[in-house]
This record gives C-alpha cells, sequence and structure tokens, in this order.
C-alpha cells in the first residue's frame, strides 16, 4: 500500500482514493465535426508508459475532490500532486519509455 499526498486533506492511504484515469486529456472541438476514429481515440485510448505518468484521482472517502498525481508507474512512486486549477508541474520525461 502506498500513501497520497490530498491537497486539501493531508497525506492518507491509497484505499481512500479512486483513479479516474490518465489525465489531461482534451475532448475534440467540435464534437459535430470529429470523425468516428477520432472520436474513439478521445474515449478508448490512453497512454500506457513505463515512466512517469499523470493521473486523475478522487479522494473518494474522504473530501470528494479530484486533483491530478504525476507517479512512476514502475516504482509506484508518487512525484507531484496537484489540483485541477494548478499548471502541469516541469518534471523531467526522458524517464518514460
Amino acid at each position: 500500500m502506498f500513501r497520497i499526498s490530498c491537497p486539501f486533506c493531508g497525506e492518507r492511504d491509497e484505499n481512500e482514493f479512486v483513479s479516474g484515469g490518465q489525465a489531461h486529456i482534451a475532448r475534440p472541438e467540435p464534437a459535430e465535426q470529429v470523425s468516428d476514429r477520432e472520436w474513439a481515440e478521445y474515449l478508448f485510448y490512453r497512454d500506457n508508459p513505463k515512466g512517469v505518468h499523470f493521473e486523475r484521482w478522487q479522494h473518494r472517502y474522504g473530501c470528494r475532490q479530484w486533483f491530478n498525481v504525476a507517479r512512476h508507474t514502475v516504482s509506484h512512486e508518487i512525484l507531484a500532486v496537484y489540483r485541477l486549477d494548478e499548471a502541469v508541474p516541469d518534471m523531467d520525461r526522458e524517464e518514460t519509455v
């Protein structure tokens, strides 16, 4: 088990949180003019890196707030935690394979 530092409540056990998948996915606009292929890629295709990955998490059994986490997928080390209204931290992405 690992611990996540909620930007609203502080550090808690991972079992209080739920993962919402990859962060920073932009919806294609305008949706009416997007091809089926582009729409399917938006809905179903996600990065699966071996290294740094940006994820969205919710503090389900706490404040219920959503926030972003930069996590290393091999070591599960949490490199950064930031609110949705904060800028993406400047991370060294060379570790990502």
